[in-house]
């Protein structure tokens, strides 16, 4: 077995889109309308799926917006320095809602940007 995707439900599938793609520099792999059931799925990621796991965007026409659950944490990306991708990202226009620095009870160094839809996404450095 492997991990082969996480599904988001969003509001706005370009905007989203646009999101994970020019802020957070994915590729958008493959994108389909369901006609007969009323969304669409665009699945994005920095690697082909055959080669990892990638996020699976689910928009369902109609739907504008979604109450934001308590059981979903986030996503974790592994960057080489956090702090200077808090920079990039806010230069392409995204939200860091908790700028890089060591994690409250460790070392590591984290920050905290959120997607369009509220979603927050862990940037972890990794040297």
């Amino acid at each position: 077995m492997r991990l082969l995707h996480t599904m988001l439900r969003v509001g706005d599938l370009d905007r989203s889109i646009k999101f994970y793609t020019e802020v957070l520099g994915m590729r958008l792999l493959r994108r389909h309308d369901y006609p007969e059931g009323k969304f669409t799925l665009a699945f994005i990621g920095y690697q082909d799926e055959s080669a990892g796991a990638v996020i699976e965007l689910t928009h369902n026409w109609g739907m504008d917006s979604y109450e934001m659950g308590n059981a979903f944490g986030h996503i974790a990306l592994a960057v080489p320095d956090a702090y200077r991708a808090c920079d990039e990202i806010r230069a392409r226009g995204g939200k860091v809602v908790r700028e890089a620095g060591p994690m409250k009870h460790g070392t590591t160094v984290i920050a905290f940007v959120e997607d369009p839809d509220g979603y927050k996404i862990e940037l972890i450095q990794h040297a």
